[in-house]
């Protein structure tokens, strides 16, 4: 008689934690543009990777924030060769 180990996460939870994954990363790449690019860029990249990964529902909303947050490492990139800063402002 094969033992095994029971699961501690359900299917159903792990899918409404992928769920979550892909909302927070849309949330974050958002944020990221404006606030901490070199911060919520990459934790962006890495929760929408994992909700796809995870197989989320909400795939279109994970896939958002995973460009979001390549956009924000984007922009850090630019503000370090253009200004020599990760800050940005308007006007002059």
């Amino acid at each position: 008689m094969a033992l095994t180990a029971p699961s501690r996460t359900s299917p159903v939870r792990a899918r409404r934690d992928a769920d979550g994954m892909a909302v927070a990363s849309f949330v974050l790449g958002l944020i990221g543009l404006l606030l901490f690019n070199a911060v919520f860029g990459p934790c962006a990249i890495v929760l929408g990777t994992l909700a796809i990964a995870r197989e989320t529902r909400r795939k279109g909303r994970a896939l958002l924030g995973l460009t979001l947050g390549i956009a924000d490492v984007v922009l850090l990139i630019v503000l370090l060769t253009l200004n020599h800063s990760v800050f940005w402002q308007f006007g002059g």
